[in-house]
């Protein structure tokens, strides 16, 4: 658990340069990936393509740095409480687009949508911190 603001601060200290270049590669890439597959298999989508970077590069990489430290199920905790807000404001506030009747609604009902979008990109700190820190290795023998 975070204990103090020393710790959180204590996280993007010791975070190198080639790090942070690997995180906004992934992460970046990864969300308009994300995205396009959403748009292509019309199950949602952002409102606007710059909502990936504001979304995953200044959101998500952020909470990935900070608890990167932690264990799996820790990570994936952490995910699930940052998921589940920016879920809720980006339906809330119309910032994404739910396709009417997609794949994920017809499998698991209306009401589930945002829980289950929720559940499955909590993932994605546990294997982006993952990602990361092996790719660290293999590129600029960073190890964590």
């Amino acid at each position: 658990m975070l204990k103090s603001k020393h710790q959180f601060l204590d996280a993007f200290r010791s975070i190198t340069k080639e790090e942070v270049f690997l995180y906004v590669i992934i992460y970046i890439g990864s969300g308009f990936i994300a995205n396009e597959i959403g748009r292509s298999a019309e199950i949602a989508k952002f409102t606007h393509w710059w909502q990936v970077i504001t979304c995953y590069g200044l959101y998500m990489i952020p909470i990935s740095i900070v608890i990167r430290p932690f264990p799996p199920f820790t990570q994936y905790a952490y995910g699930l409480v940052a998921m589940g807000i920016l879920e809720f404001l980006g339906y809330a506030l119309e910032t994404s687009y739910v396709y009417p009747n997609n794949i994920l609604i017809q499998l698991f009902g209306p009401y589930t949508f945002a829980l289950t979008m929720t559940l499955f990109f909590a993932g994605f700190f546990l294997l982006g911190n993952f990602t990361v820190k092996k790719l660290s290795f293999i590129f600029f023998n960073i190890k964590g």
